[in-house]
């Protein structure tokens, strides 16, 4: 492989990687609850975005490849 493809793919990595950051643990759909000392927190929305990111990522690396 190409230096260049490969530095351009780990920047869109790298991207996708801060941008979702930014929201992990926040998006709507994410389940959260606490009462008094306990609390749950189950981030289901942020688990179908990364799920989505990273087949397109492995969707690309294959094409690439």
């Amino acid at each position: 492989m190409q230096a260049g493809k490969l530095f351009i793919i780990l920047g869109i990595v790298f991207l996708l990687i801060g941008i979702l950051w930014t929201f992990v643990g926040r998006l709507p759909g994410d389940i959260s609850f606490k009462k008094g000392n306990f609390s749950f927190h189950f981030p289901i929305m942020t688990s179908i975005v990364v799920s989505i990111i990273l087949s397109l990522i492995f969707f690309i690396w294959g094409k690439i490849r």
